[in-house]
């Protein structure tokens, strides 16, 4: 290029500059990091759901996505991937492309499936973004049943070894483990009774058919007005507003805890600089008054944690629930 033409173009980009309010110096002064960040995105993104359409992941995944719509100014789907406790939904962002324009919203019952098939491990084989939401898990017995507290429930199964039954929203899911880790620290015996769905294990309570069930916050909602089931404990260790009036577990048995989650990962070679900006506009989604709202009504407390943390929180939990499938000798069905 002669110097004429470089001397024409040059001027040609300090006018645009100009016209723009940027200096050429100031352009220069702009890191590349910053720079990728503040492109992104640039295209629409989507939100893998590991679940159905309608089910709490989806709509915590759906409500997260019209407030980046509104931050970013491109449309963000969701695109459901139900389907053998995760791994279909994991397997889809670990074949897209790491531009950070795809991202998937997992909990609890997918890092176990993960751990189960040892396949796309969330602790190590994705990049962590935030936990979104935390949820109680309680025990809920059927109204009919002369118990009302934890320790009455331990005695009245104690009295009965072997001839209760309790439900799960399937076999080595959450709730199925829930109570399995409770009788574990308790001594109860008890006979395991999986069904395919979440409302399906609450109405066997209900109907009587088994005597409880350890369903997590959105599922209780739905049925406490009823009055056909009994909430004995709250799997958090101090009260949750969210179960008002319901004592935790760990007040009767130390120690217990179990925390429902939703939580956000990306590809793991998606560039530090894109999981940043998505960590940010995630807590500051978060922190609005209408989604911290939605999100409590359907049971649901808003976090907004550090990628960080969530990824130490992810690590921790891996070590718990790979302990107990390993000592269950579980297997995928």
């Amino acid at each position: 290029m002669t110097r004429q033409v470089e001397s024409h173009w040059s001027g040609r980009v300090r006018a645009v500059l100009c016209t723009l309010g940027i200096s050429a110096g100031a352009l220069l002064a702009i890191p590349a990091n910053e720079a990728l960040a503040q492109a992104y995105p640039s295209k629409p993104v989507r939100i893998i759901v590991p679940n159905g359409a309608g089910s709490p992941t989806d709509i915590v995944a759906r409500l997260l996505g019209v407030k980046y719509t509104e931050y970013w100014g491109q449309p963000v789907l969701a695109d459901n991937r139900p389907g053998a406790t995760g791994i279909i939904g994991a397997e889809a962002l670990a074949k897209a492309p790491p531009d950070g324009h795809s991202m998937i919203l997992m909990a609890m019952t997918q890092l176990i499936g993960t751990l189960m098939y040892q396949r796309y491990q969330l602790a190590t084989e994705f990049a962590p973004v935030s936990m979104v939401g935390s949820t109680p898990f309680a025990i809920a017995i059927s109204s009919s049943i002369p118990v009302k507290t934890i320790p009455e429930w331990i005695a009245y199964v104690k009295a009965r070894p072997g001839q209760l039954m309790y439900s799960s929203s399937g076999q080595w899911g959450s709730s199925h483990l829930c109570l399995e880790a409770f009788n574990e620290v308790t001594g109860l015996q008890m006979t395991h009774v999986p069904h395919p769905t979440s409302p399906a294990a609450m109405n066997a309570v209900v109907a009587e058919q088994v005597a409880a069930y350890c369903p997590a916050g959105p599922t209780i909602q739905t049925y406490l007005p009823g009055g056909k089931i009994r909430i004995l404990g709250s799997t958090y260790k101090t009260p949750s507003r969210l179960l008002p009036g319901t004592p935790p577990i760990a007040d009767s048995v130390p120690g217990f805890e179990l925390l429902g989650w939703y939580g956000l990962e990306m590809h793991v070679k998606t560039p530090p600089e894109m999981i940043s900006r998505m960590n940010a506009d995630t807590i500051r989604a978060l922190r609005q008054p209408d989604v911290q709202e939605k999100l409590f009504a359907m049971g649901v407390e808003a976090v907004g944690s550090s990628s960080a943390d969530f990824g130490t929180f992810l690590r921790s939990e891996s070590d718990r629930w790979a302990k107990i499938l390993k000592d269950r000798n579980a297997k995928p069905e």
